[in-house]
């Protein structure tokens, strides 16, 4: 789509309703978008009566206003593909002929296409006429092939204004970009009216397209009811036959076999309802012998027979439908799931009658409906926070939030500052010691992935039994050997003991752990290992303990950043359009060495006036974070060399996760320095990450996975710790030296493409599809609730294979021979049969007797 306004070509459909269509026209004419960018086509659909000719008259002179004119009634669908084909906007918009757009309505429906090039249609927030109740503002399609919208004749009261991803918008206000509707063969018109807008939708969100709702783009709907004067009857053949078909044209192999028949066995319960009459009426134990018995005919309603009706149809239309499904099969994207989670509440039963409502319980129940169409939910529980200022725990939550939002329910809590909104998951903020809230939460999820002091903090999580992951990427009991070192001798202990307390208690609790770097994995399999999550269950389950502990780092966005505004040059005094900046990306703690930092800038102002240091942040987000020492001590060295203000800047406040790109795309390279010692040692400098992302030379400390990284792959130099000269060395050549400079952009350019988002969380997307309780804590769950082992564990459900698994590895390790073998014996019978026994007393014998012969 072009950048600047597009061509916006509205689609009305005239069937019998020339007056309507005529108001809808004038009220187009009205609305806030440039004449020569809009074209109205009018479709009259083989109205039968004087329409065209009245439409001809009061329309024909207007140079933007087209009249199509098809022989015979094609439905909404075929009109308004008809009329698609013959549009010449890059934007087609649907708009029904009862229906007047606000002044506002095409200038905000276009703005829902920036979010995303995938955004394909944008559909409106339709009112009744007097703009007070709701017709639509979100979508919901039931597992049997019914759409529905939720909220209607709801007040609008503000709830609904926020713009977010639907599965389909009503076709009376939507827009499409043409090339995509024509692309996908836009509504389909074996429908010929209704679930046609539900269809496109589903078919676009197949292939990997976005719906987005629009709320500040309004249409007023009168709605006359049409079909009243067709019949009831009619209406409910065509919602029973096109639901049939959306079931059978959209779900894929594997959901197909389980939704498609529970559909149809719903239909027959349906009808059945909707007559009054008694099924069982024809049961041979019924029969009395009365007359009437022996009648060929019985009465029954149209709407009864309507659903017979439909599902013939269905049958006569199998063969074109097939073709159909093939086609968006090989097509398709997205999986079921992904597409599900836009369904809303698809088990709304959209028919409350008691006899039906029997049979939909059991039909889900027998069927097994609900289990293809469940969703793993994913509670995420930080400690910072989430906000435009986001620090690297809180953008590291979000950023798996985002991830795993694509096949998982996702909700993402914090007891900090929670003002940042997505419609891609709920953020919600849970205070300390409200324990009633964080059980809701743990109620509702299956799995729990935490950071920081989260266990600690809440006996909800200690007391839950869910699948738990465990975020290990900072180490903060070796953080707090820096950090805690200002409290004092007693207080720095104490600090570092507690903490080494709670992070022990997360690893004999968690079922998977993440960390970020191999070096931090060895690490944290020896702490593993000390508190006994290193033994034979885990290993049985992979030798490799990969299933308990997987390398998941800090991430970037895989889109490249974009500078948007001027944010440090010629913004803040003392920094010019052609100095060299070098960005510290990030806050300023006591294991980063910036003294030596600032010496060197000093070393190298002594010949190139035109360096400056520029600190991105000093007020920590988190306002639990205080200021360190090292902070007070950097100002201290900048301000005694002369270099504040001059050389050196210290921005005071944190910048917005959203602007940093701004910043760091004005610099010339980016510095991370640090103290060699155990922290440096373990730790993952999320701030280099961000230099990759905006493709910066990179100066830095040696000794971490960084700066090895950086040193190995010629990303820019890694120095020796507390080496000003060095230091200096470094910022000269990446600054001053053209071709070095160059060519550590083109390595970073190399390498950052393994550090993208998506790869660094593959391991707990991969988790989460499939989750498990570890292994030693499921052999835990099988133990005798009232032995000693299980004292004080939380119990665990267990899937009866693992149940059996387990029983068996039991059996197996009992320490009586006789006792041990009669189990075994029974347990093979039970399992294989006795052919099954017979081969394993077979097995037996062979391995003693060449354990006898010394084999």
């Amino acid at each position: 789509m072009s950048t600047f306004a597009p061509r916006v070509s509205v689609v009305v459909i005239n069937f019998r309703g020339t007056d309507d269509t005529l108001e809808c026209i004038a009220r187009l004419t009205e609305v806030d978008w440039p004449a020569d960018r809009l074209e109205i086509v009018v479709v009259e659909n083989g109205s039968g009566d004087d329409s065209e000719q009245r439409l001809r008259a009061e329309l024909g002179g207007r140079s933007n206003v087209r009249i199509i004119v098809s022989a015979e009634n094609l439905g909404f669908t075929g009109g308004s593909n008809l009329g698609a084909r013959e549009a010449t906007g890059e934007v087609v918009a649907f708009l029904n002929n009862d229906a007047k757009p606000d002044v506002n309505w095409i200038k905000e429906g276009i703005a829902g296409f920036a979010p995303s090039p995938r955004v394909a249609a944008v559909a409106s927030k339709v009112l009744d006429w007097e703009g007070k109740t709701i017709d639509f503002v979100e979508s919901g399609l039931s597992w049997f092939g019914m759409g529905y919208k939720n909220h209607i004749a709801e007040l609008d009261d503000g709830r609904f204004d926020a713009a977010r991803d639907l599965l389909f918008g009503t076709g009376s206000a939507l827009f499409v970009r043409r090339d995509v509707f024509l692309e996908v063969g836009g509504f389909d018109e074996g429908l010929f009216m209704f679930y046609d807008d539900v269809d496109l939708g589903w078919r676009l969100n197949l292939l990997g397209y976005r719906v987005r709702f629009a709320p500040r783009s309004v249409v007023f709907h009168k709605h006359h009811g049409s079909m009243k004067s067709f019949g009831d009857h009619r209406e409910m053949y065509l919602l029973e036959r096109n639901a049939l078909h959306l079931l059978y044209k959209n779900l894929s192999d594997e959901n197909l076999g389980t939704f498609l028949p529970a559909a149809l066995a719903l239909l027959a319960r349906r009808a059945v309802a909707k007559s009054g009459r008694d099924s069982e009426e024809f049961d041979i134990r019924r029969f009395t012998g009365a007359p009437d018995e022996f009648d060929p005919t019985t009465p029954m309603s149209k709407e009864a027979v309507a659903g017979l009706y439909a599902l013939d149809q269905f049958v006569a239309d199998l063969p074109g439908l097939s073709e159909e499904r093939r086609r968006i099969q090989a097509q398709r994207v997205k999986t079921d799931k992904e597409v599900f989670r836009l369904f809303g509440d698809a088990f709304k039963p959209l028919f409350e009658d008691g006899y039906f409502l029997q049979g939909y319980q059991a039909i889900i129940e027998a069927f097994d409906v609900e289990q293809p169409m469940h969703r793993t939910r994913v509670l995420i529980i930080t400690g910072d926070a989430l906000g435009e200022k986001m620090a690297g725990p809180g953008m590291r939550a979000w950023k798996i939030a985002e991830a795993l939002s694509e096949h998982n329910d996702v909700r993402l809590v914090t007891w900090n500052v929670a003002n940042r909104k997505t419609d891609r998951f709920e953020v919600s903020r849970v205070p300390l010691q409200h324990e009633r809230t964080m059980k809701d939460h743990e109620e509702w999820a299956d799995v729990i992935f935490f950071q920081g002091y989260a266990l600690h903090h809440f006996q909800t999580l200690q007391r839950s039994n869910k699948i738990m992951v465990v975020d290990l990427y900072d180490p903060m009991h070796l953080e707090q050997l820096e950090q805690a070192r200002d409290n004092g001798d007693v207080g720095w202990r104490n600090q570092v003991q507690s903490t080494t307390e709670v992070i022990n208690a997360q690893l004999e609790r968690g079922d998977f752990f993440l960390c970020a770097s191999e070096r931090q994995r060895l690490f944290w399999l020896g702490q593993l290992a000390a508190v006994g999550r290193v033994n034979p269950d885990n290993y049985l389950a992979d030798d490799n303990l990969n299933k308990l502990i997987a390398i998941a780092p800090f991430g970037m966005d895989s889109t490249p950043p974009a500078h948007e505004r001027k944010a440090i040059r010629g913004v803040t005094p003392g920094i010019g359009e052609d100095d060299k900046v070098v960005i510290w990306g990030g806050g300023i703690y006591n294991w980063f060495d910036t003294p030596s930092l600032v010496r060197a800038v000093a070393k190298v102002a002594e010949t190139h006036d035109d360096i400056r240091l520029f600190f991105l942040g000093v007020a920590h987000p988190n306002p639990d974070v205080p200021e360190m020492a090292i902070v007070s001590e950097t100002r201290r060295i900048s301000d005694q060399l002369g270099l504040t203000n001059k050389h050196v800047f210290f921005n005071e406040q944190w910048v917005a996760l959203d602007d940093r790109q701004n910043y760091l795309l004005e610099a010339d390279a980016g510095v991370s320095t640090h103290f060699a010692h155990i922290e440096t040692t373990f730790s993952f400098r999320t701030r280099i990450l961000d230099y990759m992302w905006a493709n910066l030379p990179i100066v830095t400390t040696d000794g971490d996975s960084f700066g090895d990284l950086v040193a190995a792959e010629g990303m820019g130099v890694a120095v020796k710790e507390r080496d000003v000269d060095g230091l200096a060395a470094a910022l000269e050549s990446m600054l001053y030296d053209p071709e070095a400079a160059a060519a550590a952009r083109a390595a970073v350019s190399r390498v950052r493409e393994d550090f993208t988002w998506e790869r660094a969380l593959e391991p707990l997307v991969e988790f989460c599809k499939d989750p498990l309780v570890a292994a030693d804590r499921a052999h835990e769950a099988a133990v005798p609730a009232g032995s000693v082992a299980a004292a004080g564990r939380p119990r665990v459900q267990l899937s009866p294979a693992r149940a059996r698994e387990l029983r068996f590895h039991q059996i197996a390790n009992s320490r009586h021979g006789l006792v041990r073998d009669a189990r075994l014996a029974a347990w093979y019978l039970r399992e294989n049969g006795a052919s099954g026994l017979r081969d394993k007393v077979a097995n037996r014998a062979r391995l003693m007797r060449e354990s006898r012969n010394g084999r």
